[in-house]
């Protein structure tokens, strides 16, 4: 009989890569892991662990095993969900994982609100950008993600992830408050004016910097000169502020009655994103769960957003 905990350890394995990376996750210690990987193999008959290099990889009979522990798992989780919804209480432990700004606006806001509405509830905030965020819902290390997409840039949906859309957030033109631009006063500023600023958007790959460059190419024609490089909004707007960039920054940041700064719609066209949460399909019935995504809808619903639009939810 093949135990399903040691089954897990498999498919963890699988997906993180390294015994150590597992042993980190699970709060377990790497010989344990190796351990119980060598009971599974014993069970299964077959060897499951080859060597390559310092580590080790799964074999074909392994990869075999990892699809059905997968539908094994998946099973596991709807029958907790099942018993805890026949339980109906809002009680346990709730984990969000968000980037800055929603983490910000509707996390915390979220944590607060349940702290009264469900005091049972231990909901944990932990900041990740949607990148790891998602797979590491997917994984069952966090529970609900906040995060964003880019209208060109669609976000891979990892299996068994369930996602609703929840705010539509515009981008405008930040600049000094002394800038030109923003001296003249109009409501629009061409983004083509800014071909030869210097600019201030996110690291190599992330959001932020591929729609900042993606912006600036194709409404304004231009490559920007990205000089400095920041996930953090406040650095960026701070640089701002100090007459040393200009960016395109979204709304939900919160850009109004910021000190030395001014902003000025895309005079070319607008942009915006998507702010969405993601769940695990098989948590749809957790009380918990379902708590979760309501605070979460409450806390979007009530943000004062510029423009904000209503997203139209989708599975």
């Amino acid at each position: 009989m093949l135990d399903l905990r040691r089954l897990r350890l498999l498919r963890e394995l699988h997906a993180r890569g390294t015994i150590v990376a597992v042993a980190d996750a699970l709060q377990y210690t790497p010989s344990a892991v190796s351990q119980q990987l060598a009971v599974l193999e014993r069970e299964a008959g077959r060897p499951l662990l080859e060597r390559a290099g310092r580590g080790v990889r799964l074999t074909d009979d392994a990869l075999v095993l990892v699809g059905h522990a997968e539908l094994l798992l998946r099973q596991a989780e709807l029958a907790e969900a099942d018993l805890a919804a026949g339980a109906g209480r809002v009680a346990g432990r709730a984990r969000i994982a968000s980037f800055q700004s929603m983490a910000m606006r509707v996390a915390v806001p979220t944590i607060g609100a349940l702290a009264v509405q469900a005091p049972d509830l231990r909901c944990e905030l932990v900041e990740a950008e949607p990148e790891q965020a998602l797979p590491a819902l997917a994984l069952g290390d966090v529970d609900l993600v906040l995060a964003d997409e880019w209208r060109h840039q669609p976000r891979a949906r990892p299996e068994g992830v369930e996602r609703e859309d929840i705010i539509i957030d515009a981008v405008s033109l930040v600049l000094p408050a002394d800038h030109p631009a923003a001296r003249a006063r109009r409501a629009k500023v061409e983004l083509s004016s800014l071909a030869g600023q210097p600019w201030v958007t996110g690291h190599p790959g992330t959001g932020w910097e591929e729609m900042t460059t993606r912006a600036c190419r194709g409404m304004g024609g231009f490559d920007p000169d990205i000089r400095h490089r920041s996930n953090d909004s406040v650095i960026g707007l701070a640089l701002v502020a100090a007459g040393q960039a200009v960016m395109l920054m979204p709304e939900l940041v919160g850009l109004d009655d910021r000190p030395g700064i001014a902003v000025r719609a895309i005079a070319e066209g607008s942009i915006d994103r998507t702010i969405f949460m993601a769940t695990r399909a098989a948590d749809a019935r957790r009380p918990s769960i379902q708590a979760l995504r309501a605070a979460v809808r409450a806390t979007a619903g009530s943000l004062p957003v510029p423009r904000r639009g209503r997203a139209a939810a989708r599975a």
